[in-house]
């Protein structure tokens, strides 16, 4: 059985996943699941991922996992070279911690203003197989919040290259993608976020973040 990964190239979720697994050198056999028709929820994707979300990544011997920690876990056991989440126990804390934080503090904002502002995700705030209604309250709390966490990660990467460890890690990927998931809701890094726009230059030029 051939390692396969459910998709949906537009979205931020899979992304992370995708640009995880180049970076890892790991192939893997790409099936799309079209989130704009509502595939997500369908009976036969549900056998899949009963979450109804997207990634997942079916292994060789059918195990599956539904979320962006353990495919990174995976992937990094499965293929120990350039590890992607630390090698040392400290690193390994850090990349841990730093890749939280960038979920909570970044990613999460953006997701709160934009399920709950666009007309296309009237009726579907959340993902999943639940229907919950917008609340327009979290959109202006994620308005709020995602200045803020620019501003935290131009201060972290004064002097650095990469955010959580000397290295690449997942911290990055995941940082890279919130950052251009924040262009979906017009609210990107300004001028004076001068780190910040130095290392998404140098992430957005690596192969890895156009797969």
């Amino acid at each position: 059985m051939p390692i396969t990964f459910y998709d949906f190239t537009p979205a931020p979720s899979p992304r992370r996943a995708r640009i995880l697994l180049a970076e890892k050198g790991i192939e893997v056999e790409n099936k799309q699941i079209d989130m704009m028709q509502g595939e997500q929820l369908s009976d036969e994707y549900k056998k899949i991922n009963p979450s109804c979300t997207i990634p997942a990544l079916q292994l060789e011997d059918g195990t599956i996992l539904t979320d962006n920690s353990g495919i990174a876990a995976w992937a990094d056991a499965y293929k120990p070279e350039n590890p992607i989440l630390g090698s040392t126990p400290a690193e390994k804390g850090l990349v841990a911690s730093w890749n939280a934080r960038i979920e909570f503090e970044g990613l999460m904002a953006v997701a709160e203003i934009l399920r709950n502002t666009s007309k296309g995700m009237q009726g579907r705030a959340m993902t999943g197989p639940l229907n919950l209604e917008q609340i327009p309250a979290l959109a202006e709390r994620g308005k709020k919040r995602l200045p803020l966490f620019y501003d935290m990660l131009n201060e972290r990467l004064e002097g650095r290259d990469f955010i959580a460890i000397d290295t690449l890690s997942v911290a990055d990927i995941t940082a890279l993608v919130c950052v251009d998931f924040g262009a979906w809701v017009k609210i990107t890094p300004t001028d004076a976020h001068t780190n910040l726009n130095r290392w998404h230059a140098a992430m957005s030029a690596r192969p890895s973040a156009k797969a």
